[in-house]
């Protein structure tokens, strides 16, 4: 469990995983052996989620190795990050009224044991404890403890979802808004409203080899219920056209500007864009600041060794540019609210992949899943 924050990191752990364990993912990949037996994913969320590796480039990889029909679930894991950006950008009021109850429920749990007792890994179920410990320790768990642990969390702890998404986001090195609040909504049963995700004891026993005992949950609770409905908002996902000696600015999400659909663009300078805890509304882990800050610096040293002029700049610095400047789109999150809050006016220039794919985000995955084929096919 060891996330290396390069760019050479990646390829290499991409690499490593289609040669040797890709073949048998499908059939593997809900088991969580533990943190220090992970060959059966890819553990590629934490580099994906900053653009340092594309999904289109895992794709095409694995696609180099085995035909569709053998790769196929394993492609859809991977374009579920980009569904679910797509379906919070549909609809943005999702992500500001779940910062908004989040600031309510912090309030009110702020001297809550059982919150307390939670987030410091001291209940009495075995499982979720060591699931705690090993967040905390490695910012990383399997997709399958993950619901596990969101449901315990929700239904066994009775404890509202909105605080569990926030400690996920804390600690993870590949949360998002979209893929960390939405999943949250889902094991809680309000994204796809009267139906949640209950965890139970042989479930749990099973896909982790029976390493856990003592495990006591609520198996009969009802899903959470939201009396709010999100219409979809048509927007346009629409790039400048000149871009010729502009300046760049980047954000965390987009970190491998050589691989992106901009790349032969002759920007007048790229700005690398860091932000802290000061301009958040969730304050991240230490750990997963400096795993950012990290990543950001090898954009930064790639972009150097091909002679681009580049600055890594905090985000409040943004308006000291003198120049016209143009930017890759953060998606809905800490970055975009930040920008929107100060009027800072950027053009954003959106991926081709996301300009074609959230097209059809305006449904649930099973229906978004019907077109994968197709925007592979796009794309390769």
């Amino acid at each position: 469990m060891n996330f290396i924050a390069s760019r050479a990191s990646a390829i290499e752990k991409l690499d490593h995983f289609v040669e040797n364990n890709l073949l048998d993912y499908s059939k593997k990949r809900n088991f969580d052996y533990g943190p220090e037996k992970r060959s059966n994913v890819s553990c590629l969320s934490p580099y994906i989620t900053h653009g340092i590796i594309s999904e289109l480039e895992v794709i095409n990889r694995s696609l180099k190795k085995f035909s569709f029909s053998k790769n196929e679930k394993f492609i859809q894991e991977v374009l579920w990050r980009t569904y679910w950006k797509g379906w919070l950008e549909l609809r943005p009021d999702v992500w500001t009224d779940y910062l908004l109850e989040l600031s309510k429920l912090r309030k009110e749990y702020l001297k809550n044991q059982n919150y307390k007792n939670a987030i410091d890994g001291k209940t009495n179920i075995e499982c979720f404890n060591y699931w705690v410990s090993e967040l905390k320790n490695n910012n990383y768990l399997h997709n399958h403890a993950r619901m596990w642990f969101a449901s315990i969390w929700i239904f066994t702890l009775e404890l509202p979802w909105q605080l569990g998404a926030e400690f996920f986001m804390q600690h993870l090195f590949d949360g998002d808004a979209a893929s960390n609040t939405l999943g949250w909504r889902w094991v809680a049963g309000i994204q796809t409203p009267g139906k949640h995700y209950l965890a139970s004891e042989w479930n749990i026993k099973k896909f982790t080899n029976n390493r856990f005992e003592n495990i006591k949950l609520n198996q009969n609770s009802s899903p959470k219920v939201s009396d709010k409905n999100y219409s979809i908002i048509n927007k346009v996902f629409k790039n400048q056209v000149n871009l010729e000696e502009k300046n760049l600015i980047i954000f965390e999400n987009n970190l491998s500007f050589e691989i992106s659909d901009f790349q032969n663009n002759n920007f007048k300078k790229i700005y690398l864009v860091s932000n802290k805890n000061q301009n958040r509304s969730i304050k991240l882990n230490e750990k997963v600041q400096k795993f950012k800050s990290l990543l950001i610096n090898d954009q930064k040293e790639r972009l150097k060794s091909k002679s681009i002029d580049c600055e890594v700049i905090d985000i409040s610095e943004i308006n000291n540019i003198s120049e016209e400047v143009v930017g890759l789109y953060p998606t809905i999150g800490e970055n975009l609210d930040y920008l929107n809050s100060n009027n800072f006016k950027i053009n954003y220039l959106y991926r081709k992949l996301d300009q074609y794919s959230w097209q059809y985000c305006n449904k649930g995955f099973f229906n978004f899943k019907n077109y994968i084929p197709k925007i592979i096919t796009t794309f390769n």
